[in-house]
């Protein structure tokens, strides 16, 4: 299943490339995330508590951050496993300036298995859609705060 999406931060693009980065930021802004652990440069173990409809679980898994053009874009390739199934994607953001901000732009595909995947992709869509929606409204909060 392919997200895309985009996000505009009232902020430079420096100061998104460095909390979009930043363990400490990201820990905070994951929905539902309980660890966050740096495991080697830029690859991150992490444990997250999601529910999607009747289908609640714990996620055990992998972030890390690949092919990084300084200040401009990055991917990310998410691994990750629960009772309810796994999760695996990767996705691409892209940092553009736009009237005084910075508009971020993802680009994604996911793949679900097991009971997650019987969601359907439609609900699986929208419910990737909320997380996003929440992980960069809390971000924005991180950037916020280093202004």
């Amino acid at each position: 299943m392919e997200v895309s999406g985009d996000h505009k931060f009232a902020a430079p693009r420096a100061a998104v490339w460095a909390a979009l980065l930043d363990p400490r930021a990201l820990q905070a802004s994951i929905p539902g995330c309980e660890k966050f652990e740096e495991v080697a440069p830029q690859s991150y173990d992490l444990v997250i508590k999601v529910g999607i409809a009747a289908i609640k679980g714990t996620y055990a898994g992998n972030v890390t951050v690949t092919d990084p053009v300084d200040g401009e874009s990055y991917r990310l390739v998410v691994d990750g496993r629960g009772k309810p199934g796994s999760v695996q994607g990767a996705a691409t953001l892209t940092l553009i300036d736009d009237a005084g901000g910075t508009l971020v732009k993802y680009l994604g595909d996911v793949k679900a298995q097991g009971a997650i995947a019987r969601l359907g992709s439609r609900l699986l869509g929208g419910a990737a859609k909320l997380m996003i929606g929440q992980f960069m409204k809390a971000m924005e909060k991180q950037v916020e705060a280093r202004s």
